[in-house]
């Protein structure tokens, strides 16, 4: 079987974890954060786990993640 390519794109924005899962940043952090709230940025800052439903598709672009 041949070599898969990896999703560049992908591969800058997901990473797995120890067990397998898939962790991704969060969107709206990079610029206007003078209108929004600290609590709001500080949950902005956490990283998140990709849904059940989008792991199966992440997992297709990152295959040597």
């Amino acid at each position: 079987m041949p070599k898969l390519k990896t999703h560049s794109g992908a591969s800058k924005r997901f990473s797995k974890t120890g067990t397998g899962k898939i962790k991704r940043g969060q969107t709206k952090t990079r610029h206007i954060l003078t209108s929004k709230l600290p609590k709001t940025k500080r949950k902005l800052g956490r990283i998140l786990l990709v849904s059940e439903a989008d792991e199966a598709k992440v997992a297709r672009m990152i295959p040597y993640a």
